[in-house]
């Protein structure tokens, strides 16, 4: 009889093996994505930081635009300056503050992707 000398093939099966290192380390995507508590503050503290930053404006925004009718107000024959007030003088802070928060917002944003991805 002639022996045949390939081997044969073997299936090996067992429980799947964890994706985790060994000292459990986990990456904070890992955590968003799979949404722990851990996951869940790492969100809350980017929405904080970006509501922080829409409060700082609005804040800025009130200080510039809210006293404004009180001025108009004790000065009541100016209506010229208060047309070139609203008509011109407002714009210029107004586009300021809307760069500073637009530029803020992708800052905080920019870092959060940073700290997710481990950059």
């Amino acid at each position: 009889m002639p022996q045949d000398h390939t081997e044969r093939r073997v299936v090996v099966t067992g429980p799947p093996r964890q994706t985790r290192r060994a000292f459990g380390y986990y990456r904070p995507r890992t955590e968003i994505d799979e949404q722990t508590t851990l996951g869940h503050t790492y969100v809350r503290s980017l929405m904080r930081i970006q509501l922080r930053a829409a409060l700082t404006v609005f804040a800025i925004l009130g200080l510039l635009i809210g006293p404004l009718p009180l001025l108009f107000a004790a000065m009541p024959g100016t209506r010229r300056l208060e047309w070139t007030v609203l008509g011109f003088g407002l714009y210029l802070p107004l586009v300021l503050l809307a760069l500073w928060y637009v530029r803020r917002a992708e800052r905080n944003e920019r870092d959060f992707v940073r700290l997710v991805e481990d950059r």
